[in-house]
């Protein structure tokens, strides 16, 4: 069986020989492994997989430590969050900014070429195309976080009229990514709290859900499966996901649902993720992430998981609990 037959049968349900797995790596966590392995090209003996573009256009540095993105968002990345920063300057304020701010040209060069890119790997893996801060992400960046969401009770034409315009532009890359060979399509966009939505499940109805159906809607009927990271607790509206079209949900955090929360999904909605950065992978000792492995493989009953960190593997995961991880991982094929 190959990795992209197994993955395929994870998101059909069936039950079949392995668990798909794939992880990734903030910078800081990479370096680490590098340094306990001596190996800068350790990622290759992963077997992930899951192959993946990424459709957002690389920021560009403005200054030291301040990039801005391609929406004209400066990131400052200079506390303690180096990997994604804070935004410095507020683009859409009110009505009239809306009016006059110009969304970027999909810069289509850009988004055919890493598509190209992802066809050039082998078959034999599931191709993914991902498209990050891909709604509530972008409103937030573009207006503050404190902004939209008091916009939300205050300015409601403001919000839906923002972010109409940003599920517009997100259709028009997702529809170029759609021309190739592509298995899914991967919205990331976070609402979750630790307890419950940023937003509350009424407003997240009113203003994200109907975006969201028009982006699912154009990736199912191209037959592509439709996959979405959220951190956090979305346990309002796990069923309005699974409606609108949803087939995987990342990332799913044992420390929110618990493990048995896995039997409510099962034959709905594939799980990527399952295995906890946040309580489990920085404090458990190397011996001990084999049998937290399988307890996640058991609790999902050996089907429906791609098994995965909750999370890009971040810098306080001790080396040595990665490197079990993966030995871990390879042991479920």
């Amino acid at each position: 069986m190959t990795n992209r037959e197994r993955v395929l049968a994870a998101l059909r349900f069936e039950k079949k020989a392995g668990v798909p797995h794939h992880m990734y790596f903030t910078q800081q966590a990479h370096d680490s492994v590098v340094r306990h392995t001596g190996d800068p090209g350790f990622e290759r003996g992963l077997n992930n997989h899951i192959e993946t573009a990424y459709l957002n256009r690389p920021q560009q540095p403005v200054r030291p430590l301040h990039d801005r993105d391609e929406f004209g968002v400066v990131w400052n990345k200079s506390g303690a969050d180096r990997d994604i920063g804070v935004i410095e300057n507020i683009q859409i304020q009110d009505l009239d900014d809306l009016k006059r701010y110009r969304f970027p040209a999909v810069d289509e060069p850009f988004i055919r070429g890493e598509m190209e890119k992802l066809m050039a790997t082998p078959p034999t893996q599931f191709r993914v195309a991902a498209l990050g801060f891909s709604l509530f992400e972008r409103a937030w960046t573009l207006m503050g976080m404190e902004a939209l969401l008091c916009n939300m009770l205050l300015e409601q034409d403001l919000v839906h009229s923002l972010l109409g315009e940003i599920c517009a532009w997100n259709q028009k890359v997702v529809a170029i990514a759609l021309e190739y060979d592509v298995d899914c399509i991967h919205f990331g966009d976070d609402w979750g709290q630790q307890r419950g939505l940023i937003m509350g499940r009424p407003h997240w109805k009113e203003f994200v859900e109907p975006c969201l159906a028009k982006m699912y809607r154009q990736v199912r009927d191209a037959g592509k499966f439709v996959s979405q990271h959220s951190c956090g607790d979305l346990r309002d509206i796990l069923d309005d996901l699974d409606r609108i079209g949803l087939d995987v949900y990342q990332t799913f955090q044992p420390e929110i649902y618990g493990l048995e929360y896995a039997a409510r999904l099962k034959g709905r909605v594939a799980v990527w993720g399952g295995i906890s950065t946040q309580k489990d992978l920085p404090f458990r000792k190397p011996g001990e992430i084999g049998a937290l492995v399988e307890k996640t493989v058991r609790a999902f009953d050996g089907t429906g998981l791609i098994l995965a960190p909750t999370h890009a593997l971040p810098g306080d995961v001790p080396p040595e609990n990665i490197v079990a991880l993966a030995e871990a991982f390879r042991r479920f094929e």
